[in-house]
């Protein structure tokens, strides 16, 4: 951005003409400064006895060859002006006083009579005031002036902020929002009494009960969050006393990474996803987490999803020796395979990666390596496995959006049962020590097919575990060899995940952005919720602690009480500094609307279906065992289905459904887009 008149002229200038007018001022600001010292002293202006004949005269004029030199070395002719800090102000005072010291020598040597001690003194205290002050003077007219400059050159009004907390990380923000001239800040809100009713770098610092008035009085547009360090407890607590204010409430970048240049003051962001959150985020076990990783090959299908693509960052966090990523979306592995690359080149040199994993001492380069291929494919598993045998496979692979696959239940029945059970089956054959399925709390006594299907996918894999010899056999009745199963298989059960493709949040988000309104199914309907980083940690946790029971584990995080997505929906308006349009306030912003419930969904959702669920070494993960069909009385039904979903009988799909997981109550009325369209015909 340009600035105008002779700021730009001045900033413009070469380094080196900019030096010489420092110089040049500070020539004039020594001398002058003993002048007021010695008049000082003596209580009237003061010129030496015979002028210059007299050898006071000549200590006088020395004092910018002494000085200069001086102020040369510690760095004061390098420094920025505009950007002067306490660095810099550190340098003038070292430089000041070795200067007075080293002319206070000057008449000792030279014997110069009439010279007060005290002189040296006063000398240096009105070289200090004079030398810092017209730095720091220069400092704040030059950042007014620029200031004004691109308040003149921009077409939008500042954005009128308010800035949450008055302590170190207020303070840094207020400096960088100055700075970047696109902000005005109208004031700090701070919960400590001490400081309610100061001013702060020249603006109140308000209470909590003041905002409101303030934020009507001066045209507050947002509120700025400075508590990094907050649990995020305490930053639920402060969003809560702030959602009823017409404010767009955002958070303060990381304060490492605006010093470190990652990001800018103009990436101030809206909330993050975790404070949609009506608890604290689990705190995850760093033992666990690289239990199963650290130096392993590790296997992740689906590895382009929302899970498994947050899951590969967090897997290679943990430096794994290989990482295999497992996708049927070309598309969708190209991106995260990059994302990867871009991460892994970070660590190579040394740059944190931002969740303060150590990254700057990598003794072990992870090789991650891109696989196109299905979950169905029998030969192309068989392959990859035989290939790397990994210790670990996290199995993410399936279709999870619910109207989608109600509409579809074929194809979700044989991406979610039996790419499931080939990619178990495989494990076993190939003898793969660890296998973690991904499930979902829709599992828990299913009323849509995405869930049944997910059910019946974990009852397989209990099923097997139970079989000492199993024999695994085909749609077309050939059979492999009997394998001693060597395998442990968990089962890792969660609910909804904030921001994952298909949840309501970005579609909230993008609802609100384009003024609403916002649709709501049901206003009863109430979801668990969690965020993404926590779902891959708990599929990594929970895998390392599956194997110590006979039996394959359900493993489900405590997600605290279930959100009301009527509540999610209004705590999004009012976060973005909204307000919901309903009776109570017909003038609102975003109206909030009901559509009714869509096929398969259902208004609550359970983790369980076994009571008593048991503890494990991780506070916040419980276990389950659930009842499942044994595997000789399963794999009948099995091929039965495998046989109605080739041929697209969705009656017989049903039927066996209803028949093998216990609990299922579909609507009465088939969806399948292809049934619905032969049915008219």
């Amino acid at each position: 951005m340009q600035m105008i008149g002779p700021l730009n002229r001045f900033v413009s200038m070469p380094r080196v003409v900019k030096g010489f007018i420092l110089v040049f001022t500070d020539t004039v600001f020594l001398v002058a400064a003993l002048w007021v010292s010695f008049s000082l002293r003596f209580g009237e202006w003061y010129w030496p006895p015979g002028g210059f004949e007299n050898r006071i005269m000549w200590l006088v004029l020395a004092a910018p060859v002494i000085g200069v030199p001086i102020f040369a070395y510690f760095g004061l002719y390098r420094a920025i002006v505009r950007y002067i800090g306490i660095h810099a102000a550190w340098s003038v005072l070292k430089g000041v006083t070795l200067y007075a010291l080293a002319w206070g020598f000057l008449p000792l040597m030279s014997a110069v009579p009439g010279i007060p001690r005290s002189v040296w003194l006063i000398n240096f205290l009105v070289a200090l005031v004079g030398i810092s002050g017209s730095r720091f003077l220069a400092c704040w007219v030059l950042q007014r002036l620029k200031i004004s400059a691109e308040r003149r050159s921009q077409p939008m009004a500042l954005v009128r902020v308010l800035i949450f907390d008055a302590g170190k990380a207020g303070r840094e923000l207020a400096h960088g929002l100055r700075l970047s001239g696109e902000f005005h800040l109208c004031g700090f809100i701070d919960e400590d009494v001490q400081f309610q009713g100061r001013e702060l770098m020249g603006v109140p610092i308000l209470s909590t009960a003041q905002v409101e008035s303030f934020v009507d009085q001066h045209q507050v547009t947002d509120v700025l969050l400075a508590i990094p360090a907050a649990s995020r407890r305490e930053r639920n607590r402060v969003i809560e006393r702030l959602r009823s204010l017409p404010v767009l409430i955002r958070s303060l970048p990381g304060l490492a990474d605006l010093a470190q240049g990652r990001v800018e003051l103009s990436d101030l962001h809206e909330l993050e996803i975790e404070d949609l959150l009506a608890r604290d985020s689990t705190e995850p076990n760093e033992e666990l987490l690289k239990k199963h990783v650290t130096g392993q090959v590790v296997l992740v299908t689906g590895a382009g999803g929302s899970i498994g693509s947050e899951l590969c960052h967090q897997l290679l966090r943990r430096h794994p020796k290989v990482l295999l990523l497992l996708e049927q979306n070309e598309y969708a592995l190209y991106t995260i395979h990059h994302e990867l690359l871009g991460r892994l080149q970070s660590s190579v040199h040394g740059e944190p990666d931002g969740a303060g994993i150590e990254t700057t001492l990598i003794r072990l380069v992870p090789r991650v390596v891109p696989l196109l291929g299905s979950v169905q494919d029998a030969k192309r598993l068989t392959e990859l496995m035989q290939t790397w045998k990994p210790q670990v496979v996290y199995h993410a692979a399936a279709y999870k959006h619910v109207p989608l696959v109600e509409h579809n239940p074929a194809e979700g029945i044989k991406n979610n049962v039996f790419g499931t059970l080939t990619a178990a089956q495989v494990a076993i054959e190939q003898g793969v020590p660890n296998f973690v399925l991904i499930s979902t709390d829709k599992a828990v006594r299913p009323t849509n097919l995405m869930g049944c299907s997910k059910r019946l996918a974990e009852m397989t894999l209990q099923a097997l575990v139970a079989e000492r010899w199993p024999i695994f056999e085909d749609p077309s009745g050939s059979s492999s060899s009997p394998v001693v199963r060597k395998t442990h298989f968990c089962m890792v059960r969660f609910g909804n995940v904030l921001d994952s493709s298909g949840s309501v949040v970005p579609l909230f988000r993008e609802q609100i952005r384009k003024g609403g309104p916002i649709t709501v199914t049901d206003e009863k309907v109430t979801r668990y919720f969690m965020t993404i980083p926590e779902a891959a940690q708990l599929v990594l946790q929970a895998g390392a602690m599956s194997g110590q029971e006979d039996a394959a584990e359900v493993f489900v995080l405590y997600m605290g009480e279930p959100v009301k997505i009527m509540n999610l929906a209004r705590r999004m308006v009012e976060l973005s500094g909204l307000r919901v349009k309903d009776k109570s306030c017909p003038e609102g912003d975003i109206a909030i609307e009901t559509i009714g419930l869509r096929p398969g969904e259902k208004l609550y959702e359970e983790l369980l279906i076994a009571d008593a669920p048991k503890n494990t070494q991780h506070p916040g993960i419980l276990m389950a065992h659930e009842d499942f069909i044994p595997w000789s009385e399963l794999q009948p039904c099995l091929l039965d289905l495998r046989t109605a979903v080739d041929t697209n009988d969705v009656h017989t799909m049903r039927a066996l459904l209803l028949k093998l997981v216990h609990g299922y109550q579909p609507e009465e009325k088939v969806v399948d887009w292809v049934h619905l369209e032969n049915t008219r015909l």
